[in-house]
């Protein structure tokens, strides 16, 4: 069993909650525009990371992340990459991987936008956790936390802060 905290779209914003919130978790999970070799290093040190590279991520965050991450967690296939889209609009370069082989768990951002979702076609669970970072329109910043215990998911909850 294992206790992830997820965010992303962090534009290099350090908020000091950041800890204060995954202090429960086991790793640390970030699903792109990490902004900063800074942050990533601060939760690096933190808990396991584990990361994707987003499309405003350049030079050194590209040489130390992948743009897709594929993984088994706790008995869980997850991929995890930042353009993903949604359920029944997923991004056309990601769409054909899901199909192929599809995961559990799907993790995406880039939209800023908060949403949990199970496709019921593909039968795979998608989490979006917002943006946790101040770039953006969102009004609201968010991180998630969940458990993975024998390939299923539980206990998910939703930390939301104010800009």
């Amino acid at each position: 069993m294992k206790r992830i905290g997820l965010l992303s779209d962090t534009h290099a914003y350090w908020d000091d909650r950041y800890l204060e919130y995954f202090e429960s978790c086991d790793e640390i999970w970030h699903a792109g525009d990490i902004g900063s070799d800074e942050l990533a290093a601060r939760l690096t040190a933190f808990r396991p990371f584990r990361a994707v590279y987003g499309n405003c991520d350049g030079g050194e965050l590209r040489r130390l992340y992948t743009e897709k991450l594929a993984w088994t967690c706790e008995g869980a296939e997850v991929l995890m990459t930042h353009i993903g889209g949604y359920p029944g609009r997923y991004d056309a370069r990601i769409y054909p991987q899901l199909c192929k082989r599809t995961p559990q768990l799907f993790i995406s951002g880039h939209s800023h936008i908060l949403k949990v979702q199970y496709d019921k076609t593909l039968g795979l669970l998608h989490i979006n956790p917002g943006a946790a970072g101040l770039q953006g329109w969102h009004q609201v910043r968010t991180l998630v936390r969940f458990t993975v215990d024998a390939g299923q998911f539980k206990d998910l909850e939703v930390i939301e802060m104010p800009r």
